[in-house]
C-alpha cells in the first residue's frame, strides 16, 4: 500500500505529550526509559517502562497509568521482569504478551488477574 499524500501536505512540527512528562522516575505519573508501545483500540496505551521493569497501562486523556505487569523489581520469578522490550495484546486471550529480555523469555499476563 502506498499512500496518496498531496505534495502540499504540511507535516506538524510539534507532539503532545500522552504519557509521562513529568521527569523520570517509578511514579504512576512517570517513566524511566519507556521502550515499546501497545496502542488498543480504545486508545489506551501498554508502554513497555524499560527501566522500572514493567508495563504500564495508559488509559487516553489520563494524568497517570497504572502498572499491569511486573513492577516488583527486577528479577526472574513470574511477578517480575527484567527490562521488558515490547507488549503486544493478544484480544483472544485477554492477554499481554511481553518480550522480558533481560530474562530471555516472552510471557503471557493475562488481563484479568491483575495481583
Amino acid at each position: 500500500f502506498i499512500p496518496n499524500i498531496s505534495s502540499n501536505t504540511r507535516w506538524e512540527n510539534n507532539g503532545i505529550i500522552v504519557a509521562g512528562g513529568n521527569g523520570s522516575g517509578d511514579a504512576e505519573n512517570q517513566l524511566e526509559y519507556p521502550y515499546d508501545v501497545y496502542v488498543d483500540d480504545d486508545q489506551t496505551l501498554y508502554i513497555s517502562d524499560y527501566g522500572n521493569n514493567r508495563i504500564m497501562e495508559w488509559k487516553a486523556g489520563s494524568k497517570s497509568g497504572q502498572v499491569v505487569a511486573g513492577g516488583h523489581g527486577r528479577g526472574t520469578q513470574e511477578c517480575q521482569l527484567n527490562t521488558p522490550r515490547g507488549v503486544i495484546l493478544d484480544k483472544e486471550m485477554d492477554a499481554l504478551i511481553i518480550c522480558d529480555a533481560g530474562n530471555g523469555r516472552v510471557t503471557r499476563w493475562s488481563r484479568q488477574n491483575r495481583t
